[in-house]
């Protein structure tokens, strides 16, 4: 009797964070749009290897643009390395694009990008509508924080 065979799942990338923006920014709405990358920044994305720290969003010209994501370049391409933190066009419907310039026009609103994933092969990122917070919010967050890690070691 034959044995099963197991199929080899193929695992896609750990999802890229922005752990800042959840410490820096009340998240109000999230939604979802595709990266036009070029070259070997597919592969890096895919190893994990992007940094989203100081990256926004901004409309311009009825399209919506990443700025200040840096992608490490992939160590075994030889020919054509893009610029690590060039702006990168994001594609979204317009009328999705619209609805996000409106949000980002309000006084205090930002697009915060809050994560990088691969979903069905392709590359997404989730962009935020955020709210700052203020200083007290920042030390209720650290409070609350500190409460559920005291938590789990009582446990």
């Amino acid at each position: 009797m034959a044995g099963k065979k197991k199929e080899a799942k193929r695992e896609g990338p750990a999802t890229i964070n922005n752990r800042k923006a959840g410490f820096d920014y009340h998240f109000e709405e999230v939604h979802e749009a595709g990266i036009v990358l070029v070259g070997s920044e597919v592969k890096s994305l895919y190893l994990g290897r992007a940094n989203l720290t100081d990256a926004y969003c901004a409309v311009k010209n009825g399209e919506l643009w990443l700025f200040n994501l840096d992608i490490e370049p992939y160590t075994f391409t030889t020919a054509f390395q893009p610029d690590r933190r060039r702006d990168r066009k994001l594609l979204m419907h317009k009328k999705e694009i619209e609805a996000l310039r409106r949000k980002s026009e309000e006084k205090g609103l930002a697009l915060i990008p809050s994560k990088i994933y691969f979903k069905s092969g392709r590359a997404k990122i989730a962009i935020a509508v955020a709210r700052g917070k203020k200083l007290y919010d920042k030390r209720e967050s650290i409070k609350e924080k500190d409460q559920r890690r005291d938590l789990e070691r009582d446990n």
